[in-house]
């Protein structure tokens, strides 16, 4: 059975037209999986539907086999699913120690929480340095820690992680994505939106591809990476940055 199970699946915000037309998957216990596809094609509206920030307008989707398609978005995460937002959501004026807290909301035992920080700050180290510091005032890349730590607070089954790159340096993206692939030694199932779609793909398993909110294509993600008619459609930009240059006297 699998752990995630999402059916026929439609949704769309507000009185707009329909993000998602139908779309239908399996998520397995333990996996890295990638969502990728142009601008529009419903990437994070398939997150924020899990989530519960949408509600689902046809279709359904199952967590362990339960339905829980239209739930709270705290129930949802009561359930084990975990949203990571692009804007991260943090508390800026109050401190990362306080933010983790905030995370651990729905855990009352607080002997519980506190082993729950050793294992972030473990994690994380950098959070433990700045455990007294506003979330407002760090810097970008370690917003995004912060918020990877807030959500490991939950003790998740599944991690949702939205673009956790965008707008970070090279450097610094590379730190969020070690974070990333450490996932799967807690064994915490991942689905990820990734705007470096390089990027997401190896950190992943396995990919779906979606396109106008249909699901065109699923497979293993160095699969996709290696499929010709994927590159020169969805990562041939990508893919030409990181070609190296052209010798000198070659044919360009």
């Amino acid at each position: 059975m699998a752990l995630l199970e999402l059916e026929n699946l439609s949704s769309g915000y507000s009185y707009g037209p329909d993000i998602l037309n139908g779309v239908s998957l399996l998520v397995e216990s333990g996996k890295a999986y990638c969502i990728i596809g142009p601008n529009g094609a419903g990437k994070s509206t398939l997150l924020k539907t899990v989530a519960g920030l949408l509600q689902p307008r046809q279709g359904e989707i199952r967590f362990d086999g339960q339905p829980i398609g239209g739930m709270r978005p705290d129930r949802v995460l009561a359930t084990g699913i975990c949203y990571v937002p692009q804007d991260s959501s943090l508390f800026p004026e109050m401190s990362v120690r306080e933010n983790l807290v905030m995370g651990g909301f729905l855990e009352r035992n607080r002997s519980v929480l506190s082993n729950r920080m050793e294992q972030v700050f473990e994690m994380l180290p950098v959070l433990e340095q700045r455990a007294g510091q506003h979330a407002g005032t760090m810097s970008g890349g370690e917003q995004q820690m912060l918020a990877l730590g807030r959500a490991l607070m939950t003790r998740p089954r599944v991690m949702m992680i939205d673009e956790p790159s965008l707008g970070l340096a090279p450097q610094m993206a590379d730190q969020i994505f070690t974070i990333i692939r450490k996932l799967g030694e807690l064994e915490i199932t991942l689905l990820l939106v990734e705007q470096n779609v390089v990027r997401g793909l190896a950190a992943t398993e396995w990919s779906f591809l979606l396109d106008l909110g249909v699901l065109r294509l699923e497979a293993p993600s160095d699969e996709i990476l290696a499929d010709p008619r994927i590159r020169e459609l969805y990562l041939g930009r990508q893919l030409a940055q990181r070609e190296p240059p052209t010798q000198k006297g070659e044919e360009s």
